[in-house]
């Protein structure tokens, strides 16, 4: 993760608020509790990370208009323009460690932060 945070610290947001980009950007505009899914967040603290994502100008936020208690998340101009800035290097340091990995040992690895991942949001529930 270090080269990683290395790049991150460049553009001046954290890894979270980058994962929290990336699903935007890939996804489209979602509800909160969907992006902590996929980001591997935990509620609270995509909260956090939301309103400093606000703050910089990354994402927007409107309430949904079928259901006015839901809110609606999506990644603003400013927010793709970091992510299309920092893309590459981002996957040429994932290709580095796959490499460095072999294919076979950067899947298991995969696999077993799902596993994690899926495990603690269990034990969270």
């Amino acid at each position: 993760m270090g080269p990683i945070r290395m790049m991150l610290t460049d553009v001046g947001i954290t890894e979270q608020q980058w994962r929290v980009l990336r699903v935007l950007d890939e996804a489209g505009a979602m509800e909160p509790t969907r992006i902590a899914e996929e980001a591997c967040l935990l509620l609270p603290s995509l909260t956090r990370i939301l309103q400093k994502l606000e703050e910089k100008g990354m994402i927007m936020r409107r309430r949904d208009e079928n259901d006015k208690r839901k809110q609606v998340v999506r990644i603003s101009a400013e927010g793709s323009k970091v992510i299309a800035a920092n893309l590459d290097a981002s996957t040429a340091l994932k290709d580095s460690l796959r490499a460095r990995l072999g294919e076979t040992r950067y899947e298991l690895l995969l696999d077993l932060l799902n596993e994690v991942h899926e495990t603690g949001a269990a034990d969270q529930g």
